[in-house]
């Protein structure tokens, strides 16, 4: 018999894989990786210090210029000299203006050049910044997260990259004694250039500024999502930053072996982009291009013109951005050589991402270079900086997170049923700012933080492969009998059925007898269509084609079910899309379950009451 030759990878060295496992009280099992966490800086402006002084040419980050007529031009280099002098300039400005963590900056636009300068001239200085989503204040209509971070901050200064796309925002929420300043245009308020601070020449004052820094220095704050209340701040310290880059270089230790060039789109204003890319960037020396691409239809294609231009060693991303990428892969010659040229690993994070997707990507990399690219996975969140978890080996399967890195340890706690993993190191949040009760309901008493997160162990016997994803415990309910449903691997099972089609999945139920999927459907649905391209959404999902490429695939989940509690017994396409304004949905794309069924609730019943058209059952149920 013909048996599977074992796929072969592109070498690449993972730094732990072995765990010490410790049991305690009531089930309860500690889990720390075998090596201990080594030294890291006290401060990550030592590292940036560093790589001016040593390599001061090399380049730190770069854009494409903006052209008049709105397209993009070649790309704008910043040097880490460049970035050094920068920093200690506008440092020097912010001093000048006795911004402190009660006044501190916050950041409303998106990632370019201007705001990664201000972020560095803030941790020179030591003055606390807050990168806000930029949807806050050009999606959302009411502006009440905007509105409710700037109360929550008191900033002693507000900086937009430009005037017309942040003005209505400032008007109605910026308060107007406070500094307003602007890379670009002006408002009716008074406003300074960004050029001004550049323009500041340093004194030895911002020098002995950064010098008085220190671990417990505060970095910036990060404002979780809020999906069901309102958002929190996130504390970020020198001290969580540094130990998590130096977790992620002994975790992963392609990040140190050669200076590191990324592409990358990933929000600043979210820990994955703005901590983990940014930081793995200064703590390494590395280069990163400022991808103005997004996983949407609208703006992949942007990405994916970067991505046949320039080569990253390491390539990070969400899941309906790997999507496209692979799919697009099948028939782009230059994207696929330019991008599997030197790439070491892939990286995802955010949702889960589907076997078929990751199956594609394989295809793809051994026809071309005829070896794998190890796709890379964990968990980490906002308050650990994020990294925690990794995997352990190129056998990765959707779902598998992997062993803790050094420095952090697990506590396993049996909780409802299931298993939630909490995190204690160096590389956790002291809290949320002025915010003492939610800082003290988010930590045990051995001084874990309570994540929400669920895992289960790869192999029950063998440790070492490390932990799964089993779903969040908040998303977990029972059915009117009494079943309990696990949402995350439903939730998984129901988006690699329906793939390519499906974005994501909300699942229903709650204190009823049987379990529904509202789908959120991809762009490609419309191929199944047949419809006009300007044809609705609504109409798309409604359409005989759709419906009955649909009910093939609850057709095939029930098949494939063993009882109540994962058994589709309803499924309806939703044709409007997740609001970020009512937090549906995270600024990295991935879906907040209880923030739909909240926010949802009359479909949800009708939906269950069979009150909601276009509704598929499969086929032999009962009506």
């Amino acid at each position: 018999m013909q048996t599977q030759a074992t796929p072969r990878y592109r070498p690449l060295r993972f730094g732990v894989t072995r765990v010490v496992v410790r049991e305690g009280a009531q089930g309860v099992r500690y889990v720390r990786a075998d090596q201990d966490l080594q030294s890291y800086p006290r401060r990550m402006t030592d590292k940036l210090v560093h790589w001016a002084n040593t390599a001061p040419e090399r380049s730190f980050m770069a854009r494409r210029e903006r052209l008049p007529g709105g397209g993009t031009g070649d790309w704008r280099h910043i040097s880490y000299a460049q970035a050094l002098d920068s920093a200690r300039r506008i440092g020097q400005a912010l001093l000048d203006r006795g911004l402190s963590a009660e006044r501190p900056v916050v950041i409303l636009s998106e990632n370019d050049l201007e705001h990664a300068l201000l972020s560095l001239g803030c941790l020179y200085a030591g003055i606390p910044f807050c990168p806000v989503s930029p949807a806050y204040s050009t999606v959302s209509q009411d502006y009440e997260k905007l509105r409710h971070i700037l109360a929550t901050l008191t900033p002693g200064l507000v900086f937009a990259a430009d005037s017309q796309r942040y003005g209505r925002a400032i008007a109605a929420a910026v308060a107007a004694d406070v500094e307003v300043v602007l890379a670009q245009g002006a408002l009716e308020r008074p406003s300074t250039p960004l050029q001004a601070l550049l323009d500041t020449e340093p004194t030895p004052a911002v020098d002995a500024a950064m010098q008085a820094t220190g671990p417990d220095t505060i970095t910036k704050f990060l404002f979780t999502s809020g999906s069901t209340k309102l958002p929190k701040g996130v504390v970020n310290t020198h001290r969580m930053w540094c130990a998590n880059q130096q977790q992620m270089c002994q975790s992963m230790p392609v990040l140190a072996e050669e200076p590191p060039v990324l592409v990358d789109w990933l929000p600043w204003n979210h820990t994955f982009g703005g901590n983990h890319n940014i930081g793995l960037t200064i703590y390494n020396g590395g280069t990163l291009y400022i991808d103005d691409g997004k996983p949407t239809p609208a703006l992949m294609g942007e990405t994916l013109r970067n991505l046949r231009e320039i080569a990253p060693t390491v390539y990070f991303n969400v899941p309906t951005g790997f999507e496209a990428i692979a799919n697009a892969m099948k028939t782009d010659e230059v994207l696929r050589r330019t991008l599997l040229s030197r790439v070491r690993m892939f990286f995802y994070s955010g949702a889960a991402l589907a076997q078929p997707v990751w199956d594609t990507l394989h295809e793809v990399q051994e026809r071309e270079i005829g070896e794998r690219i190890v796709m890379g996975t964990g968990l980490g969140m906002t308050e650990s900086a994020p990294f925690a978890i990794f995997v352990t080996s190129p056998d990765v399967k959707s779902g598998y997170l992997g062993v803790p890195t050094p420095g952090v340890e697990l506590k396993l706690v049996p909780v409802d049923g299931k298993t939630e993993v909490r995190y204690r190191g160096p590389n956790i949040t002291p809290g949320y700012w002025r915010n003492e009760a939610a800082t003290r309901e988010s930590f045990d008493e051995e001084g874990f933080f309570c994540t929400g997160d669920a895992v289960l162990w790869i192999d029950e016997n063998d440790p070492h492969k490390g932990l799964k994803f089993d779903g969040r415990i908040a998303e977990d309910f029972k059915l009117a009998t009494g079943t309990f449903v696990s949402v995350g691997p439903l939730r998984a099972k129901i988006i690699a059925a329906g793939a390519p089609y499906v974005q994501d999945v909300v699942v229903t139920g709650l204190n009823r007898n049987e379990v529904g999927a509202l789908v959120f459907p991809t762009a490609a649905v419309r191929r199944l269509a047949g419809l006009p391209d300007d044809a609705s959404l609504q109409a798309v999902v409604e359409s005989a084609p759709v419906q009955a490429h649909f009910q093939g695939v609850i057709d095939e989940l029930a098949k494939s079910a063993t009882g109540s509690a994962n058994r589709v017994a309803r499924l309806h396409l939703l044709h409007e899309p997740p609001s970020i304004d009512r937090g549906e949905v995270t600024d990295k794309g991935s879906l907040n379950q209880r923030s739909v069924l909240k926010h949802r609730d009359a479909l949800v019943q009708a939906f269950h009451d069979d009150q909601l058209p276009f509704t598929l059952k499969p086929r032999g149920a009962r009506a």
